[in-house]
């Protein structure tokens, strides 16, 4: 299987070469150039088991081949739930914050750092990776990757702009992990990784890659709880899953669209958007329009200018296309505080604000879709990341997972940047 870049199908490499370029020369994401039906025969609930199935294909011929089993079986040493939430299993949640860093990025992160740890033994240099977030990415990134030998970590989070649970999560490690904070927005901090790698001078002194969800091996692995979610569905029930995801980025988005697009019984699935309206637009009014990123309760998902939307419009290269594949809504942050404090009462589950921007676009469907549906949320974070915006709209106090407690053992330590290449190339 090779890989392409969304900018020019005939720049094509293995799977090894696109998670260790992270980014193509062209400026665009690897994209596989096959979408091979698959047809998995291992248990949806041993997630290694599946996980190894499921991306073989990808990575067969790669010389990581012969090390994908221990890979999937570091990656996927946690759960990640499928809970049903009313009697007639019409609704259920996809839990996926059981990781180290209490987030679903911890699944992507620890994959990639497994490959491309066996991928650099006896480079000549370290590799240097650089890694942009809005506040899950980069604690799941540092954590994957602390103290793994021959790579280097760096990672840029917007100044003030992520939670105080997020913040310690970006800057407790040391080590091979830096931590960077940049006077500006998630834009900002994506604009700049995106200058580093094509910056001459940089690419000079670093081997640059990236863990953001623009790195092919981040998207692969994410497939996979869909797939184990949806056979699960249709085993009990005999019918397809339909998936409202939170949404940013678009990294845990695409990955649910590429299980589709290689068979999963995957129906309808709904981005759910907080204030960052980018992408319910352009489905709306068929025009492109990039924007700052707005601040809102649901930090992580703090994107004006989503990158894997290239993904996407590779494959539905106009929005006639990509309606027929994806919906979108936008959901304001008083409805995101109400639909916490709703739900709270009538399941007694406390929601993290993306998997409450994902409940409340759920409840704005049409009643009949949603009763004909069989509907996955997708949790895409633990409630105690965000417990100073989640406790004082539940009236209770949340137990920190003892993943994310023991992380306020360690001292934590960033640098301050303006949003330049200058100052961002004076740090590494």
């Amino acid at each position: 299987m090779l890989f392409a870049s969304t900018r020019n199908l005939l720049h094509r490499v293995g799977f090894g070469a696109a998670l260790t370029h992270g980014l193509a020369g062209d400026g665009g994401l690897y994209t596989p150039t096959e979408w091979p039906q698959l047809a998995p025969r291992s248990d949806s609930a041993d997630l290694p088991a599946l996980a190894l199935e499921l991306l073989q294909v990808f990575v067969a011929g790669d010389a990581l081949a012969p090390a994908l089993a221990a890979i999937t079986r570091e990656a996927f040493n946690f759960p990640a739930p499928l809970l049903m939430l009313d009697a007639g299993a019409r609704l259920g949640v996809l839990e996926l914050f059981h990781g180290p860093t209490a987030a679903f990025k911890d699944f992507g992160a620890r994959f990639l750092a497994a490959a491309l740890t066996r991928a650099r033994r006896g480079a000549r240099r370290p590799l240097k990776i650089l890694v942009a977030t809005s506040g899950d990415t980069g604690g799941a990134v540092a954590a994957a990757f602390h103290r793994h030998s021959g790579i280097e970590v760096a990672v840029l989070f917007p100044k003030g702009l992520v939670s105080p649970t997020q913040e310690r999560q970006l800057t407790c490690w040391g080590d091979n992990v830096s931590s960077i904070a940049v006077r500006g927005r998630f834009d900002d901090c994506q604009r700049l990784v995106k200058q580093a790698f094509g910056d001459p001078a940089l690419r000079e002194r670093f081997e640059l890659s990236s863990a953001n969800s623009i790195n092919l091996g981040r998207l692969l692995p994410q497939t996979v709880y869909y797939w184990a979610a949806s056979l699960a569905i249709r085993r009990e029930h005999g019918e397809p899953a339909s998936f409202v995801i939170p949404s940013g980025n678009l990294g845990n988005a695409t990955a649910c669209v590429w299980a589709r697009q290689l068979g999963a019984p995957i129906d309808a699935i709904v981005l759910a958007h907080n204030a960052n309206r980018t992408v319910p637009d352009y489905l709306q009014q068929g025009v492109l329009r990039p924007r700052p990123s707005v601040a809102t309760l649901s930090s992580a998902m703090d994107v004006g200018d989503p990158s894997n939307l290239e993904r996407l419009l590779a494959l539905f290269p106009d929005p006639e296309r990509l309606r027929g594949a994806v919906r979108a809504v936008s959901i304001d942050d008083e409805s995101t505080r109400e639909r916490i404090r709703i739900d709270y009462r009538r399941y007694g589950r406390a929601w993290c604000p993306h998997t409450a921007v994902a409940a409340e676009a759920y409840q704005r469907l049409a009643p009949n879709e949603r009763a004909r549906g069989r509907w996955v949320l997708v949790a895409t974070a633990h409630p105690a990341k965000f417990r100073e915006i989640v406790e004082p709209l539940i009236g209770a106090t949340l137990t920190m997972p003892q993943n994310l407690a023991r992380l306020f053992d360690r001292p934590s330590s960033c640098t301050e940047i303006e949003a330049t290449l200058d100052a961002l190339s004076s740090t590494l």
